[in-house]
């Protein structure tokens, strides 16, 4: 019961974000529904918004319940959110800055004021924001690769014995042709 249960959260995991670690300055894009109107007269729009701040800690590793606290500071006030990362209202989550942090949890940045609050570290290249594939996904795509080659493997011996095959049945052709041969010389 447990495995199949494990199994289902594992396939539920996505995997088109980007390794998200505390430190990390991320924009996360999330999807909105709003309803205006009342009664007949509803109207439901979907708009994505975009949160950009310092992530300050994470839950979770890999599974499905996996969270991340996202903070900044707007007008002054620091806010924070938790963005579940496997929710589909997350569109995307793009990496704006790494910086190095020795710990964990980020706590201690909800008492910086001013300057202190922005962690200094480096710009990233758009090639860098790509997502990177978990070490299951990469045990897996190696497996289907050798399956692949396996199966290969499998089709080349095969192919290999029919044209052994051939090549008998030519050669018992042309021997059995030039015995006759032979006979027919020797009858004459």
């Amino acid at each position: 019961m447990t495995t199949t249960l494990q199994e289902f959260n594992h396939s539920r995991v996505r995997t088109d974000l980007p390794d998200v670690k505390p430190g990390h300055v991320v924009k996360v894009y999330q999807k909105i529904t709003e309803i205006k109107g009342c009664g007949k007269k509803q109207e439901t729009k979907e708009r994505v918004q975009i949160f950009e701040g310092l992530v300050i800690g994470k839950k979770g590793r890999k599974g499905i319940n996996t969270t991340i606290t996202v903070r900044k500071i707007s007008g002054g006030i620091g806010v924070e959110r938790v963005f579940p990362l496997n929710a589909p209202t997350i569109e995307k989550i793009e990496l704006i800055k790494i910086t190095k942090t020795r710990r964990a949890k980020l706590n201690y940045m909800r008492d910086r004021v001013g300057k202190a609050t922005k962690p200094k570290g480096e710009m990233i290249k758009q090639e860098e924001n790509k997502p990177e594939p978990s070490t299951k996904a990469k045990e897996n795509l190696e497996s289907e690769e050798k399956k692949d080659d396996k199966k290969e493997i499998e089709k080349v011996k095969v192919e290999e014995t029919v044209i052994e095959k051939e090549n008998k049945t030519v050669k018992e052709d042309t021997e059995k042709k030039d015995s006759d041969k032979i006979n027919s010389k020797t009858k004459s």
